[in-house]
């Protein structure tokens, strides 16, 4: 194993996910080969996010305004891409009558009324469950989601078929092989083994968007990943807020 190489997927894996300043590569890796790092990348911006509800849990701030700030910090570190995909995903499955129609309105950088009902129902719900989290715990609550969420990714990829002949999520998806996707989903698991209760909500939700994507357009985009990421880390916050006051 070449730790140079390890390092470079590891690098080209936050600037695909994050906003996070990675410097220049003279020749990187195949954006295949970096999906295992995908893990890293959800739990250091999970890690900053709950810093963040932390910090302003401990400066006194209510439940609800120490969420959003935490949100706010996931969105300036990721560039908002999982919820710009989400809110694709809507419209296009929402607008569209034929697939080359839904594929058409998920690329149109505009948004309409689904992509804005579906990030309300999420954001809300996202800053609901935090705020009845407690602020201890919170940096590991945080990274474990954001890990576990984004180490389901490789594996939709490896489930569907890319929906188009073009765009960063059919590079992505082209060429990958099962032993990196397991890698990331292992190193994940391994870290934050105690929210598997958690993950099992998240890889339902991730199903249900595999399924949903299926039926709609036949296959993954980029919005598709997007999407599923941010629905799956939901759905692991809604089962930790239930837990804690279940």
């Amino acid at each position: 194993m070449s730790w140079r190489r390890r390092r470079d997927e590891t690098r080209l894996a936050f600037m695909l996910l994050s906003r996070l300043p990675m410097g220049r590569m003279e020749t990187p890796p195949p954006l295949h080969d970096a999906v295992w790092a995908y893990p890293v990348v959800g739990a250091v911006v999970g890690a900053a996010s709950g810093l963040v509800f932390w910090l302003a849990a401990w400066a006194g701030l209510p439940g609800l305004a120490a969420a959003l700030l935490a949100i706010g910090a996931s969105v300036a570190l990721t560039g908002a891409m999982h919820e710009d995909g989400l809110a694709d995903m809507a419209d296009g499955f929402g607008g569209g009558r034929t697939r080359a129609r839904k594929l058409e309105i998920m690329r149109d950088s505009r948004i309409g009324s689904y992509g804005v009902v579906a990030l309300v129902l999420t954001l809300g719900l996202r800053a609901a469950c935090l705020a009845a989290l407690p602020g201890a715990d919170m940096v590991w609550r945080l990274a474990a989601t954001g890990a576990l969420s984004r180490a389901l990714l490789p594996m939709v990829m490896l489930v569907l078929p890319p929906a188009r002949a073009d765009g960063l999520g059919q590079m992505a998806g082209t060429g990958m092989a099962l032993a990196p996707a397991l890698a990331g989903l292992g190193l994940a698991a391994l870290l934050f083994w105690p929210f598997l209760p958690a993950f099992a909500a998240m890889a339902l939700a991730a199903a249900g968007v595999c399924a949903l994507a299926k039926r709609q357009i036949g296959g993954f985009t980029g919005d598709i990943l997007g999407g599923a990421q941010l629905l799956a880390e939901t759905a692991g916050l809604c089962v930790l807020a239930g837990r804690f006051h279940g």
